[in-house]
């Protein structure tokens, strides 16, 4: 299964994610928003369009990692990503 991660590879969540899902073998695109302000700019519109974000939003938080998953999920939780593998 292709996921997309959004994140930051200054972020620890995001680290671990990209690990994890490594590991279990799953095709991994990853869209740093430390190292590419085109994916930044991409992440921001998602992020203030998507209702997922607006419990982070609220509690001051960036909403990383943001996973896109190939059948069209969209979650910030990693445990769902993975049960779908």
């Amino acid at each position: 299964m292709k996921i997309t991660i959004i994140g930051s590879h200054l972020c620890p969540d995001t680290l671990y994610a990209l690990h994890e899902l490594i590991d279990r073998k799953a095709s991994v695109d990853f869209k740093n928003l430390s190292a590419d302000l085109k994916d930044l700019k991409a992440y921001l519109a998602v992020r203030e369009t998507e209702p997922a974000f607006e419990a982070v939003k609220n509690n001051g938080g960036i909403g990383i990692p943001f996973f896109i998953l190939e059948d069209g999920t969209r979650t910030l939780n990693l445990d769902e990503v993975l049960e779908k593998l």
